[in-house]
């Protein structure tokens, strides 16, 4: 009992050691970046791209997934929470590079209940700061779940581990918490850790955070880090600031982006993938 007063003390300590948000040029030059291809395309041979709709109780949401053309029982599968965007170009992308690296991987609408516009050619957050916040944890909770159990479903004998951007990282975590019966792993790019209790995590852990993030405070990050008594490996890098890994809007790091996805999906193959 005395621990878990002393972690509880702990993560209500992180707010008191870090500094609280400013604005930054992550906020104020927010724009699109010059249109490019994807790293994946959805007709890439070597994948298979989908649209599937799961049945919850007060509505129908989409999920768009991707996976190797031969799914087998043991095909580990990837959860990918959206940013504030929803399941925008960027998300999807990101599914199809799972998918290409040999995952089943799928990307929920958690905006399935809010007629929410399609994020592909937004950068200004006041449009859907509105729809993110009628989001309940609950709810947030049992449609990614959904989205985790119907890999499950498809690969019966297939690991599963869970990543997101941004607010989706933070969702991530929090299905670590919640729902740690389903994941083997967790690897948040850039989730916020406010209010996330480090001792209700019994998975690895992956981070990539920035420095000059004006939303995620690094301090918060790096002081979660020493909490955490599981494996980890929690990175922020001195170059990025928020939104760093969106290769469509200008907050994009190229440098911090490709180390942030090359140890990500290390971490996933590491966790995830049967060894021979």
């Amino acid at each position: 009992m005395k621990k878990d007063d002393d972690l509880a003390a702990l993560a209500k300590a992180i707010d008191a050691v870090a500094p609280r948000r400013m604005a930054s040029a992550n906020d104020s030059d927010l724009h699109l970046a010059p249109p490019h291809l994807p790293y994946v395309a959805e007709n890439d041979p070597s994948i298979v791209v989908d649209v599937v709709e799961l049945r919850r109780l007060d509505t129908t949401m989409r999920v768009y997934t991707a996976g190797p053309r031969a799914i087998r029982a043991n095909t580990p599968g990837i959860v990918i929470v959206p940013h504030l965007w929803g399941v925008d170009a960027t998300i999807r992308d990101i599914v199809r590079r799972f998918a290409k690296a040999g995952f089943s991987a799928v990307a929920p609408d958690l905006y399935a209940r809010f007629d929410a516009p399609p994020g592909d050619d937004i950068c200004d957050r006041t449009i859907f700061d509105p729809f993110a916040k009628r989001i309940e944890r609950r709810q947030a909770d049992g449609d990614i779940r959904a989205a985790a159990l119907w890999l499950q479903a498809r690969s019966p004998q297939g690991l599963i581990g869970i990543t997101g951007l941004s607010i989706g990282g933070r969702y991530a975590l929090m299905q670590a918490a919640d729902n740690n019966d389903i994941y083997t792993c967790v690897a948040p790019l850039y989730g916020s850790v406010e209010n996330i209790t480090p001792d209700q995590i019994h998975i690895p852990v992956c981070g990539s955070y920035g420095e000059h993030d004006s939303i995620i405070p690094a301090d918060n990050v790096r002081f979660f880090r020493t909490l955490l008594s599981v494996p980890n490996d929690i990175r922020v890098y001195q170059t990025a600031g928020h939104d760093f890994f969106d290769d469509r809007r200008t907050a994009f790091a190229p440098a911090a982006a490709s180390d942030a996805w090359k140890r990500t999906l290390e971490f996933f193959k590491n966790y995830l993938v049967p060894k021979r």
